[in-house]
């Protein structure tokens, strides 16, 4: 059996009782450790008005990844396109690429990633907009292709950069159309893992070679947490489950120290709606860890995991990921 590759994403949470700027310093350490452990890449996620997670700026917090980073690819995890036009969109991850050849990719999402209002001040439009996704994402393609393909209007630095694509989903319909364009597939089961495997199957199944890949490529995204012993992950996995009992609340708080007990902390509905949305979870000490994977990777077969581990002690973190790996390369 083949190993697959391991990758991680951060949303940049600001924790509890620090700053932004720690936020920021935290994203490059930890940049800078996945490096270290040998992993393929690091995306930085996009998300707006949100007090909590620092990551509205994506283009630049790649930037300045990359420059403190000697050899990992950095990107987006990903840029939320109904937000932007694709010709800035181009024009920045061209430059990106230019700066740092051969080390930046481009994901690319259909939801705004935000509210309503917050979608319309980011792109000023009164319609939907991702109803344009698979137009916007053709026209991405033009921007960063050869030059011969080009229209009237250019993105430089772009043109002939070929900024690898990569597309983002939590539902079929983006399965459709990676499978569609022969490009690699994301599917976001960190936070929505209930259509996952029905999206990998359509993928697969409707998979057409490209120029970009002759076989289909799928990376997972889910949750990790790692620790010298199941109870200690346990305990730790009380952050993550403290973060998304924000989202549901719509309350954006900063990422939380872990609690001894969730008891009284939610209700049963509460609770029941986190479950759901952190089903693809790998939670415990190194042989627990392994065995998760183990019978995880057995059913999906993906080419590649993309990890994420909200834990707020960062040392702690660190070792998470370390785990991680040694769990993957296990197998």
């Amino acid at each position: 059996m083949t190993t697959p590759a391991v990758s991680a994403l951060n949303l940049v949470p600001v924790r509890a009782g620090h700053t932004t700027e720690q936020a920021l310093a935290s994203m490059v350490a930890l940049a800078q450790h996945t490096e270290a452990l040998g992993y393929s890449r690091y995306w930085i996620a996009e998300h707006h008005n949100t007090t909590s997670l620092a990551s509205s700026a994506t283009s630049i917090l790649i930037s300045h990844t990359l420059q403190h980073t000697q050899r990992i690819r950095v990107g987006s995890g990903g840029v939320m396109l109904p937000n932007h036009s694709p010709l800035m969109v181009a024009e920045q991850y061209g430059t990106l690429a230019t700066l740092y050849p051969e080390r930046v990719d481009l994901g690319l999402g259909r939801a705004p990633g935000t509210d309503r209002l917050t979608a319309q001040a980011l792109r000023r439009a009164e319609r939907e907009t991702s109803l344009d996704f698979p137009e916007d994402v053709a026209v991405l393609q033009r921007y960063l292709g050869d030059a011969a393909g080009q229209g009237y209007v250019k993105a430089f630095p772009g043109i002939g950069t070929h900024v690898p694509l990569y597309i983002l989903g939590s539902s079929t319909e983006s399965a459709y159309l990676a499978a569609e364009k022969g490009l690699p597939y994301v599917f976001a089961a960190h936070f929505a893992p209930r259509m996952l495997e029905e999206a990998l199957a359509i993928y697969r199944s409707h998979f057409r070679p490209s120029e970009t890949l002759a076989q289909p490529y799928a990376i997972v995204a889910l949750n990790v947490i790692g620790a010298d012993d199941d109870q200690a992950a346990q305990y730790l996995a009380t952050s993550q489950q403290q973060f998304f009992l924000n989202v549901v609340r719509n309350s954006r708080q900063p990422l939380s120290p872990p609690v001894d007990s969730m008891a009284g902390r939610w209700n049963e509905m509460e609770q029941h709606t986190v479950n759901s949305m952190t089903a693809c979870s790998l939670i415990g000490g190194p042989a627990t860890l392994a065995a998760q994977f183990s019978e995880l990777h057995k059913r999906l077969r993906a080419d590649e995991y993309m990890a994420v581990s909200y834990i707020y002690d960062e040392a702690l973190q660190f070792a998470s990921y370390r785990l991680f790996k040694e769990a993957v390369e296990a197998v």
